[in-house]
């Protein structure tokens, strides 16, 4: 009785550090940036990267290139393709049928930040 409860106590703790391990090695957030140092771009100017093949968005301030993003986007890139070159915020807060996007789809667009948006 005493092996059985050994083994089961060292698998438990090995799986642990096992999550906590993969968990560590796979979370691929970036470090913090200094925004001074990233681009400050006009509407214009994200309006130049309007396609699939190279879409930029305007989302509350801040500019994202999502061209690598679009094909691994859950939905078809057609749901995404009116949203490049554009100020998107609406499109982040609503899926346009009014549901915000989930706090990890707004952690994960920090990994496609290019710059911040002049204000006008």
């Amino acid at each position: 009785m005493k092996k059985l409860v050994y083994t089961a106590f060292v698998a438990f703790w090995a799986s642990i550090f096992t999550l906590v391990s993969v968990q560590a090695l796979s979370d691929h957030k970036k470090e913090p940036s200094d925004e001074e140092s990233l681009g400050t771009y006009t509407l214009e100017e994200v309006a130049e990267h309007d396609s699939l093949d190279d879409c930029w968005m305007a989302i509350e301030g801040k500019v994202y290139d999502f061209s690598n993003y679009i094909p691994e986007h859950p939905t078809p890139p057609s749901v995404m393709k009116p949203w490049c070159g554009e100020e998107a915020t609406e499109g982040m807060r609503t899926k346009g049928y009014g549901r915000d996007h989930s706090p990890a789809a707004w952690e994960m667009m920090e990994d496609y930040l290019v710059g911040r948006l002049k204000e006008e």
